[in-house]
């Protein structure tokens, strides 16, 4: 059983220690896939936690057609979408910027943990938003192309097609960096 969709049974059925495992259990992807997104980790912090927020205000209906991550991201990638449009020019200064890049390098480390894969996760960052989210959904959060589908609200042959471009603008990012890769 998805213990994301078991854990927000339980909160719905007033166990607040469910939604608590939700947290723990999505916080720091979802941060990190929202990032994607606003390229500032800490806006994605702020916009993971609005996530957050939605769910335990509204309490939508989570239906199992899809996993419960894939549920969940949806709605992430809804609320930065919706904030983007609402703030779509931000000033930061040269100090802001060095200390959110600290930031953001010092979570990725935690996150990723090796140093073939940071290097692999800086060249996503150079693709465009599209690439970079749909090869964040696979290869980073496991989705199938069906669950890629369903967050990016497109269909499966579109994702495909998607993520074989993402992977060749890809390899084009690791060749300019002298990046040895094997699965791509």
């Amino acid at each position: 059983m998805d213990n994301g969709a078991s854990s927000y049974r339980r909160f719905l059925d007033g166990d607040d220690n469910g939604f608590i495992e939700i947290i723990k259990d999505y916080k720091d992807g979802l941060i990190l896939y929202i990032n994607n997104f606003t390229r500032n980790i800490f806006t994605a912090e702020d916009l993971a936690e609005d996530t957050f927020v939605k769910i335990v205000t509204r309490k939508p209906r989570f239906s199992g057609k899809s996993s419960f991550k894939t549920w969940l991201y949806a709605i992430g990638r809804n609320v930065a979408l919706d904030y983007l449009r609402r703030h779509s020019v931000v000033e930061v200064s040269t100090d802001e910027l060095q200390q959110i890049r600290e930031e953001e390098e010092s979570l990725e480390a935690q996150y990723i943990k090796k140093e073939d894969n940071i290097q692999l996760h800086k060249a996503i960052r150079n693709l465009i938003p599209q690439y970079r989210q749909v090869i964040w959904l696979v290869y980073f959060e496991d989705f199938s192309n069906i669950e890629v589908a369903a967050v990016m609200k497109k269909s499966v042959r579109s994702v495909e097609t998607l993520l074989y471009r993402a992977k060749q603008s890809l390899k084009t990012e690791l060749n300019k960096e002298g990046f040895e890769y094997e699965k791509l």
